[in-house]
This record gives C-alpha cells, sequence and structure tokens, in this order.
C-alpha cells in the first residue's frame, strides 16, 4: 500500500511523484479491465480474472456441451421410436382386418367363392404389412425387419450410462412378454409371425376352391385364435416403444431444464454485471484524472527547492 512521505526537500528522489505515478498506472489497468470487461460483456476472460471461477465456468461449459449432444440423441431416440410405434400400429390395424376377415369366413353361412375372395382380401393386408416392414427405415436402417439395433447416450453420469434402444422382432425379449420366442414381423418370409409358431400369413394366399387351407371348418379356429395372438403380441411391443418413448420425453425434459439451469450458472460466474463495471469505471476514470494531477503538483516540488540552490 502506499504511503504518505514527508521531508520532501530532495531534488533526487521524488517519491511523491512516485506514489501519484503508480496509482496513475493503477487507475490505467483498472480502467483497461473494465473496458475490457464491457466489451465483451465477460467478468472472466482469462484464468487470471478469476482461478477458481474460470476452473468452474469451463467445467460448466463443458458438460453443457455434452447435455447438448445427449439432447440431440434423445431426439433422435424419439423419432425411431415414433415411426417404429406408428408402424407396429398401422400392422395392428392391418392384422385387425385380417383377423376380421377370417372372422367372417368361419361362418357356414358363406359358400367356397365368398372364403376364397376373403382370403385374397386378407392376403393384400398381408402384403401391405410385408410393405410396412420393408418402408419404416430411419437413417437407412429397416427398424422392424429384426435387426436393428442401437445405443443413445440419453444423459451423463458418473457410469455414462448409456439407452438401448433395440426393436428385435425376432428373439425373445421378457420386456415384450410374448408368448413366443420368435417374433418376426417379416410376413412373406417366416412360418412364425407375431410370436405365434406355425403362423404363416403366405397361407391367405393358398385358399382356393379346391383347398380352403387355414380356412377349413377344423382349422379356422386355430387360425383366428393364432391372428389373435399375434395382435395381441403386436400391441405389446407398440406398448413397450410406448414406455421407451415416456421416459424419452421426461429425459428430454431434464435435460432442457440441466441445460438452462447450467448456462444460468455459467453467467452467474462469467458474465459482467455492465451497471456495476460502468460504475468501477468512472470512478477509475476520475482516480485517473486524479493521479495525473497529483503527479503533476509533485513534477513540480523539486523546482521549488531549486529557489534555495538560485538565491545563495
Amino acid at each position: 500500500m502506499p504511503f504518505a512521505i514527508g521531508g520532501n526537500s530532495r531534488i533526487r528522489t521524488n517519491t511523491p511523484a512516485e506514489n501519484a505515478y503508480n496509482a496513475l498506472d493503477i487507475s490505467n489497468r483498472d480502467i483497461s479491465l473494465r473496458q475490457l470487461r464491457l466489451s465483451t460483456g465477460k467478468r472472466i476472460n482469462n484464468a487470471g480474472d478469476d482461478v477458481a471461477g474460470y476452473i468452474t465456468s469451463r467445467a460448466l461449459t463443458a458438460r453443457n456441451g455434452a447435455m447438448q449432444s445427449a439432447l440431440l440423441s434423445v431426439g433422435d431416440a424419439k423419432n425411431i421410436s415414433s415411426i417404429a410405434m406408428d408402424a407396429l400400429d398401422n400392422i395392428s390395424g392391418l392384422l385387425t382386418k385380417i383377423k376380421d376377415a377370417t372372422a367372417q369366413a368361419s361362418s357356414g353361412a358363406l359358400g367356397t367363392d365368398e372364403k376364397v375372395a376373403l382370403a385374397r382380401a386378407a392376403y393384400r393386408m398381408v402384403e401391405q404389412i410385408q410393405t410396412v416392414v420393408n418402408s419404416t427405415v430411419f437413417g437407412g436402417a429397416q427398424l422392424l425387419d429384426g435387426n436393428f439395433s442401437s445405443d443413445f447416450v440419453i444423459g451423463m453420469n458418473a457410469q455414462n450410462t448409456l439407452q438401448t434402444l433395440g426393436v428385435n422382432l425376432k428373439s425373445s425379449n421378457a420386456d415384450f412378454n410374448i408368448e413366443s420366442n420368435n417374433f418376426n414381423i417379416n410376413a412373406l418370409t417366416t412360418t412364425l409371425f407375431g410370436g405365434v409358431t406355425g403362423l404363416n400369413l403366405i397361407s391367405f394366399n393358398s385358399v382356393s376352391a379346391s383347398d380352403l387351407n387355414i380356412f377349413k371348418s377344423d382349422v379356422i379356429g386355430t387360425t383366428l385364435t393364432s391372428l389373435a395372438t399375434a395382435l395381441n403380441n403386436v400391441n405389446k411391443v407398440a406398448s413397450y416403444l410406448g414406455g421407451i418413448s415416456n421416459r424419452l420425453d421426461s429425459q428430454e425434459d431434464l435435460i432442457k431444464n440441466q441445460i438452462t439451469n447450467y448456462s444460468a450458472a455459467i453467467s452467474r460466474i462469467e458474465d459482467a454485471d455492465i451497471a456495476k463495471e460502468q460504475l468501477e469505471l468512472i470512478k477509475s476514470q476520475f482516480l485517473q484524472q486524479s493521479s495525473l494531477t497529483s503527479l503533476a503538483q509533485a513534477n513540480q516540488n523539486p523546482s521549488s527547492f531549486l529557489q534555495l540552490i538560485r538565491g545563495s
């Protein structure tokens, strides 16, 4: 800290001028600092401005960036689950029409031609199921062919836990709660459909006047039961995806709130208080002018003592 030093009747060492110069230098530095903060809007422009705050703000900024990436990942996962759910809902509607056609064909009042016509109409729905499967694509990957599985980073914690979103309709999955170890929605290439062993939807195309096949009176009951089970299993898978979608909605809200809170924390630590900085700038400018005046006066002091030399 500066001290006011008396006994200044010296001309070789001008201590008051040095004190005034030091005060001026301090004022100039403070003015530069306030102008920097006002121009950047940031209180912490380098690590020297606040050593602890710099570490904290940089850590929060890095985490905020990771949360932004997680938010995008959640969005992708929601897109996939929504597309798959919509496709399964479509398939459920088609299966319902197939089941209704089969139920109608079980009526003894219908003749062979009517039953064949119903089978042909049902087979058109079977082909549409295959179309739905083939067209349910995201990012170049088919979602319902039994091969899609992907990991999504939907949050950040100490274990870096991932959420796996997979729609594997060929293998058993306890979460699906289906009644068979196979659930391949690929209707035209399998004898296992909707978790029902032996249910081959291609059989609808085999119904003819000479061979009613799955529409035979002693078989059609099993066909109806199998279709009902398959329909129930498709709905279970859609419900499973609905649960994932609900979790993703919650996670999206959580991440958005976290990003907002982190941004607010970074702002409180790093951003400049404009009103305060302007106040400090004016104060330093006053001190600068005062220091300049004091320096000018201090520089004049030695000259007064020269009068003693000239007077001798």
